[in-house]
């Protein structure tokens, strides 16, 4: 009997041994697979964030489009430095009146979108906000982003969804850097690049008065919208 009984234990060895073999190539497999997306991500820049597609598919399709500040259609209002001009990417926008008479100033969400970025900036910037837009040109859903600099007052935080005319902002100078006005720019990225301001290569850019003039979806003596009243994030 005890030959057969070692045997049987040798078998059963065997087998454990075997066993555990198959089970620790199993979890090496496992790690190997999974080693990557275990490891703690880069932070990603966010010049090279691109919108994932299901925040492209679930933004609203902007009927209209309005003018950020002053009424509606842009009036009350005058450019101080247009888009291209000295190399300018974009508007810079005032509440007539001159020098930092429209400091605090409302700025409105020009179409429904969702907010990329709503931070400071860095030196030259101070706070900024940028939105996604989705509209429709000759058919075919199209993507814009506007781009809100300077401002004073955050009322507004990234992912979260704003409709035309709501407050998001106001019109602020840069932490002091500039008289009061709004950095407005219009571009046709998808993501929450900051950017320098002025450039050569104006691709990618949007001429934001004539953007907003041809897609505005309303009568020129529209106005008298109400900012909606939210409470300061910044």
């Amino acid at each position: 009997m005890k030959p057969s009984t070692s045997k049987g234990r040798t078998r059963l060895g065997l087998v454990l041994l075997l066993f555990v073999i198959l089970l620790l190539a199993l979890i090496a497999g496992l790690f190997f697979r999974l080693a990557p997306e275990l490891r703690p991500q880069p932070r990603i820049a966010p010049a090279f964030q691109i919108a994932p597609p299901m925040l492209l598919a679930s933004l609203p399709t902007a009927a209209r489009f309005d003018f950020p500040i002053g009424s509606e259609n842009g009036a009350l209002t005058y450019n101080a430095q247009p888009f291209t001009e000295n190399r300018h990417l974009g508007d810079d926008l005032n509440v007539i009146g001159g020098e930092n008479s429209d400091l605090g100033d409302p700025v409105y969400a020009i179409a429904d979108g969702q907010v990329l970025f709503a931070d400071e900036a860095g030196p030259g910037w101070g706070n900024v906000i940028t939105v996604l837009h989705a509209y429709e040109e000759n058919g075919e859903r199209e993507y814009v982003q506007s781009y809100y600099g300077h401002v004073e007052t955050i009322l507004v935080q990234p992912k979260q969804n704003v409709r035309r005319g709501d407050q998001i902002a106001t019109i602020g100078t840069a932490d002091g850097q500039y008289w009061a006005h709004l950095h407005f720019e219009m571009r046709e990225f998808t993501t929450p690049f900051i950017g320098p301001g002025y450039r050569d290569d104006t691709r990618g850019w949007i001429n934001p008065t004539a953007f907003i003039a041809s897609h505005r979806g309303a009568p020129d003596d529209d106005v008298g919208r109400k900012p909606l009243q939210l409470t300061p994030t910044r």
